[in-house]
This record gives C-alpha cells, sequence and structure tokens, in this order.
C-alpha cells in the first residue's frame, strides 16, 4: 500500500469515528492492530489547532508523538521497528471505513 493510500484510509477512518476532545477545537480517532510478532499497536491521530498529531503506544505504552503526515511516514518505522507492518495495520482499518 502506498503512502497516498494509507493517509487516505486513516483521514477516512478519522471522518467516521472522530470523538472530541472536550472544546470542539480537537478531534481524535485511534486504531489498534495486532501485530504479526505479538505486539499491540495504537495510533491516536489528532487534529488540533496545533497540527496533525499522532501519538504512538504499544503494548499500552506511550513511545511518543510524531507531528504530521510526512514526519509519520519516515518516523513511524524507526519508532515501533520490527513491530511496524503499515500494510496489516492499514489493511485493517480499510475495511471499516
Amino acid at each position: 500500500m502506498d503512502q497516498q493510500t494509507m493517509q487516505q484510509t486513516f483521514e477516512n477512518f478519522f471522518e467516521k469515528y472522530k470523538k472530541t476532545e472536550g472544546d470542539r477545537t480537537s478531534w481524535s480517532a485511534h486504531w489498534t492492530e495486532y501485530m504479526d510478532t505479538g505486539a499491540e499497536v495504537m495510533i491516536n491521530l489528532t487534529k488540533c489547532p496545533a497540527g496533525t498529531i499522532f501519538k504512538v503506544f504499544k503494548n499500552g505504552k506511550k513511545l511518543g508523538e510524531i507531528n504530521g503526515w510526512d514526519a509519520f511516514f519516515s518516523e513511524i518505522g524507526p519508532l515501533l521497528g520490527d513491530d511496524w507492518d503499515a500494510d496489516k495495520f492499514f489493511e485493517s482499518m480499510q475495511s471499516m471505513t
């Protein structure tokens, strides 16, 4: 799956399942996937006045935040290492949109 399709998949998912963070200036949606390595990977996409922010979790532990789509594509692999399978993550999400 190419980056444009991944981005469109997450954006479509976000629009369908987003919830406000309380003040209606921040909205978020998250997706959790169990990778073949056994790791539980959860990514929370938040859109707020500061921009697009991804909060990345593995096995319930927050690993960090990534700001923007360009940074997401360059940083998500190194952040999750062998536990990242983009095709598995986004193909599963795509089935919900």
